[in-house]
């Protein structure tokens, strides 16, 4: 994670004092990943990904989510302030001749309605900052996910998200200048702002022992709009990804 992100995540853990006197529940853990190198799907790669889910009163830190602030917290629905990390892209390989784009940090706010600890639905929009000149913009994401027992004290949950983003950041990932077009070989392209992706995620978590489990997940990505048709995608990527993800973690109570 960059020192952006690390500056970010700090910041918003300031905004409530208060809850860093609650006790830490949750979990968290450390896995791997193999996932699209970049956004494009130009090629896969396994990395190490840490596993959080964790509470401090109302900071909460996940995976996906990042940081965030239950500023209002009321009959179940709750919103505030998050910061969350970017990937970046390094352009190697298929992508040689394009533009690097560093790792990012995300600033912005998220509404959600949690009736029930099992099922939620949420949306939150967000600012990217740390990117060099042109790079970066508005992202937002809309979705929903169920939690249910399986049996045997495995729990299954599912996934959906959209992704939204205006054409500043969608043309920091899909987007070929002139100059990148000579260099790289793939064709010029603006890329426009609407719907990115729709993302479908499947995960499970098995219990290992006292306060361990073993947590997997599946996520199917479908670009769509400008970012599938990007000359990027249709030359050396794919609109259609996936990603599996394995993690062992430790449960706070």
């Amino acid at each position: 994670m960059s020192r952006v992100v690390f500056a970010l995540v700090a910041a918003l853990a300031c905004l409530s004092a208060n809850a860093m006197a609650d006790e830490i529940t949750g979990e968290a853990g450390l896995g791997l990943s193999y996932q699209p190198h970049d956004p494009t799907g130009s090629r896969y790669e396994t990395r190490p990904v840490p596993y959080l889910d964790l509470d401090w009163g109302d900071v909460s830190l996940s995976t996906d989510d990042g940081l965030t602030w239950d500023a209002f917290n009321a009959n179940g629905f709750s919103a505030g302030p998050l910061v969350n990390y970017l990937p970046g892209r390094t352009s190697n390989g298929e992508l040689l001749g394009l533009r690097d784009v560093p790792d990012m940090g995300e600033v912005g706010g998220f509404v959600q309605y949690a009736p029930a600890d099992f099922w939620r639905v949420f949306a939150s929009v967000g600012q990217a900052v740390g990117g060099r000149s042109g790079q970066g913009g508005v992202l937002g994401r809309v979705g929903g996910e169920v939690g249910y027992p399986v049996g045997g004290g495995v729990i299954g949950n599912s996934n959906v998200t959209a992704h939204f983003a205006d054409a500043r950041q969608t043309q920091t990932f899909f987007g070929v200048s002139a100059d990148e077009s000579q260099a790289s070989g793939v064709r010029p392209y603006n890329a426009g702002g609407g719907l990115q992706n729709v993302a479908l995620t499947q995960s499970f978590e098995f219990p290992l022992a006292p306060q361990w489990s073993l947590l997997t997940s599946a996520s199917w990505i479908h670009l769509t709009g400008s970012a599938a048709d990007s000359s990027i995608v249709k030359q050396v990527g794919d609109s259609n990804q996936a990603e599996v993800q394995a993690a062992v973690a430790y449960t706070f109570d």
